[in-house]
C-alpha cells in the first residue's frame, strides 16, 4: 500500500539502510529506521495487515517462531541484558501496518537514560531521537542477514 511507511520501506519506494534482512513464511525482517539503536530489528508481514486478528493462518503459525528466532540472534549479536519485543502499530493515531520491534536494550542504554527501562526508556529514545549510524545499521543487518540465513 503507497503511503504506508512499512510497505514503502519493503518495496524500495523509501531508502533502507541494510535493506530485508530475511524473509519466510510472509514475514519481513528489516533493521528498525526509527531511533531505537543500532541492533534494533523489524518483524513484519510482507502484505499489508493492520490488525493481529487479520493474520491469515500460515503467518500466525510462523510468527512465534520468527519472533524466538529474531530475537535469538539480537541477543546473540549485541549481548543484551533483555530482548524487547513489541506490537506496534499505530501512525499518526491510526491504526497502521502491524510490526514488531524485536530491541535489544543493553544496562549501558539504560543508564544512559537515566536509568529508564521498558516503555519509558523507548519514548526517551523517540524523544531524543538520535539518528542510526548508517554504517553501523548496514553492518548489523549483514551480520543478522548471515544468522538468520543459517
Amino acid at each position: 500500500m503507497e503511503g504506508c511507511l512499512a510497505c514503502d520501506l519493503t518495496e524500495g519506494r523509501l531508502d533502507l539502510p541494510g535493506g530485508i534482512i530475511f524473509e519466510t513464511g510472509g514475514w519481513i525482517v528489516e533493521h528498525c529506521v526509527g531511533p531505537l539503536g543500532v541492533g534494533t530489528l523489524v518483524v513484519k508481514p510482507r502484505r499489508h495487515v493492520v490488525h493481529l486478528w487479520e493474520l491469515n493462518e500460515a503467518e500466525a503459525k510462523a510468527l512465534g517462531p520468527l519472533l524466538v528466532r529474531v530475537g535469538t540472534v539480537v541477543a546473540d549479536l549485541t549481548r543484551p541484558e533483555q530482548v524487547y519485543v513489541a506490537l506496534w502499530s499505530h501512525s499518526g493515531g491510526v491504526p497502521g501496518h502491524i510490526h514488531f520491534v524485536v530491541q535489544p536494550v543493553t544496562r549501558r542504554r539504560m543508564d544512559e537514560y537515566g536509568q529508564l527501562y521498558g516503555p519509558m526508556l523507548q519514548l526517551a529514545m523517540f524523544e531524543r531521537s538520535d539518528p542510526l549510524d548508517r554504517t553501523e545499521t548496514e553492518s548489523f543487518a549483514h551480520a543478522a542477514r548471515a544468522a538468520l540465513v543459517q
